[in-house]
């Protein structure tokens, strides 16, 4: 379809404000911070002046490869530990065992990778991002489950073979021993949590479930870890038992360190309380939270908190939400959309509330860009990473784009203040109207294209419900965009 016919199609609205400005040719950086004057929208004031970078360092960040590199050389090491020690032997139960010495082994490992990735250590969570986390672990969790069955499997069957029983027997037998029996539990407890984590599983069972049932993964490590200690898995010595105990007990201090009291040092050093609650549209409000030295968070537009209103009915999760507007006179805010019960209470949240805020997290930032020009698409309240991004991201007029994607007007949340900044910096503001299952895919490759001429010059940041997500994409790779210049975050599996 034509642009022209585009124009004409009754649900879609291609370009509302028409700001749009040619760019400049130039080396493919970013351009010169320009400053502007303040503007006022419906959430307040709005600088529309894009920021200059910061003098602080950058906080650190491990890159996905490395730690994903890091990962695999762990593997490798238990592996070559196991093998160290295995005796080579023809006999049945031997090879039994055997193999269910090399499962038990890297099951533990595996249970260790996937409490580290769940950790929140920021250099992880700034380098590698939450959305490749959270991906890394529902995979890494589905291996975990697997090698911890097989492991169950091969010692029941070598246990069976070597005393002559059948294996309803032998599961008499072995839970005889105490710490075959913690094995047991241990077991029963991961495999509530993965099936609860799956697809089919997830829509059904209620957000508070089924982080209560993450909790007790970790009471299913160290029941998996006493089992290790006690039983044939880490019979190679002592110096094998060291460093299996050390490595458990760093990933135990980096859990209890940034899930517990770092955000109770954040929220005892800064204060934060909720400072005024604003109705932006229909189920959307926007929550501006105050405290002491918020700009020594060092907090980017593009990241997010993990937050923790401590009132009835909220306190007892976490959630994360990006903020929506830069970090200025020690205040963040956050845009969020009632989607469940826990956001539909936050309307009700009175000034003074106090809150605790993990982070800053994610990797969608300034950080990774690499070309001068950029596109901005987002999908319903996921626009509000985008909306900090696009007042405050470095460029000239022409350089900034944003496509923003929703079924009618009405869900359009920071209308004025996306305008306000078009305006000021002379960027180029598209919404995408109409239903999902319209005929028209404002979305398709040929679409984005007449939107964005140059469409493969540009870095692409990406936040919106995960189908949006997957479709866009999906899109832009079919449009010439590389995958590695689509940044995108998605906190469906967090």
């Amino acid at each position: 379809m034509t642009t022209e016919a585009q124009h004409h199609h009754p649900l879609y609205r291609p370009l509302v404000v028409p700001l749009t400005t040619p760019g400049g040719a130039g080396p493919e950086r970013p351009g010169p911070a320009r400053p502007g004057p303040a503007r006022t929208g419906r959430s307040g004031p709005v600088r529309t002046a894009a920021r200059a970078p910061r003098s602080e360092p950058a906080p650190p960040r491990l890159a996905p490869d490395r730690l994903r590199n890091t990962i695999v050389a762990g593997a490798g090491a238990v592996a070559l530990c196991w093998g160290l020690q295995v005796r080579p032997s023809a006999r049945l139960d031997a090879l039994f065992a055997s193999g269910a010495h090399l499962t038990g082994l890297l099951a533990g490992y595996g249970v260790l990778v996937m409490l580290l990735l769940m950790a929140r250590v920021p250099a992880v969570e700034h380098g590698v991002g939450a959305d490749r986390l959270a991906r890394w672990h529902s995979r890494g969790g589905r291996h975990v489950l697997g090698l911890v069955a097989a492991h169950g499997l091969l010692a029941l069957c070598g246990y069976a073979v070597h005393t002559g029983t059948d294996l309803v027997s032998a599961v008499r037998g072995l839970l005889g021993y105490p710490w075959i029996a913690a094995a047991c539990a241990g077991s029963v407890l991961f495999a509530a949590v993965g099936v609860s984590s799956a697809r089919a599983a997830r829509g059904r069972v209620r957000h508070e479930t089924w982080r209560g049932l993450h909790l007790l993964s970790h009471l299913a490590a160290a029941l998996g870890f006493v089992h290790q200690l006690a039983g044939p898995d880490l019979a190679g010595g002592v110096l094998t038992r060291w460093v299996w105990s050390m490595a458990h007990a760093t990933v135990g201090v980096l859990l209890v360190w940034y899930r517990i009291v770092v955000p109770l040092r954040l929220a005892l050093r800064h204060d934060l309380r909720v400072a005024e609650v604003r109705d932006e549209g229909p189920d959307v409000v926007s929550v501006v939270v105050r405290g002491r030295g918020v700009a020594s968070l060092r907090a980017e537009p593009g990241q997010f908190f993990r937050w923790r209103f401590l009132r009835p009915g909220l306190w007892s999760t976490a959630l994360p939400f990006s903020l929506s507007a830069p970090v200025r006179d020690d205040t963040l805010r956050i845009t969020v959309k009632a989607l469940g019960d826990h956001t539909r209470r936050m309307r009700r949240l009175r000034p003074g509330t106090r809150v605790l805020a993990t982070g800053p997290f994610g990797a969608l930032t300034a950080h990774r860009r690499t070309r001068r020009k950029v596109l901005l698409l987002a999908g319903g309240v996921g626009i509000t990473p985008l909306r900090a991004l696009f007042e405050t991201l470095p460029g000239g007029p022409g350089d900034l784009t944003l496509l923003y994607r929703a079924s009618d007007a009405g869900g359009l949340v920071l209308r004025d203040e996306l305008e306000a900044i078009a305006s000021e910096r002379r960027a180029a503001l598209h919404y995408l109207l109409g239903a999902s299952d319209d005929s028209f895919d404002p979305l398709a490759p040929r679409a984005l294209r007449d939107l964005v001429p140059d469409l493969a010059a540009h870095d692409v940041y990406l936040c919106g419900p995960p189908g949006m997500a997957r479709a866009a994409t999906a899109s832009l790779i079919r449009a010439g965009v590389p995958a590695h210049r689509i940044h995108s975050e998605d906190f469906s599996h967090d």
